[in-house]
């Protein structure tokens, strides 16, 4: 093993979950700001806050595609697709805020 890959063997053996759950505090943080910000699309903000639906969601499919299939969720199709329908859910109504909301005169 060369000395350049010893870092990055040293970051495989680390547990990503805290930092996902780390990482919601700036999203939450983030949330709370666009809330307040009156020129903030609404649609888009939704969108937002859906993202954390799509969080939910995702966490409740691996653990189903874990416990019943024995799979990660990656591997159970159905479940992987059924999750991954709510991030597009939440893509969607992001872009069509900020597309419509672009339209729309200043407030």
């Amino acid at each position: 093993m060369s000395s350049s890959s010893v870092p990055l063997a040293a970051l495989a053996g680390i547990d990503p979950a805290p930092l996902f759950v780390l990482s919601l505090v700036p999203y939450l943080a983030f949330l709370w700001w666009a809330s307040r910000v009156r020129a903030f699309p609404r649609l888009a903000l939704l969108g937002f806050q859906l993202t954390l639906l799509f969080v939910a969601v995702t966490i409740v499919a691996a653990v189903v595609a874990q416990l019943k299939f024995g799979r990660q969720l990656a591997d159970v199709d159905p479940l992987h697709g059924g999750a991954e329908a709510f991030l597009t859910l939440s893509n969607a109504l992001v872009m069509l805020g900020f597309a419509w909301g672009r339209s729309q005169p200043s407030r």
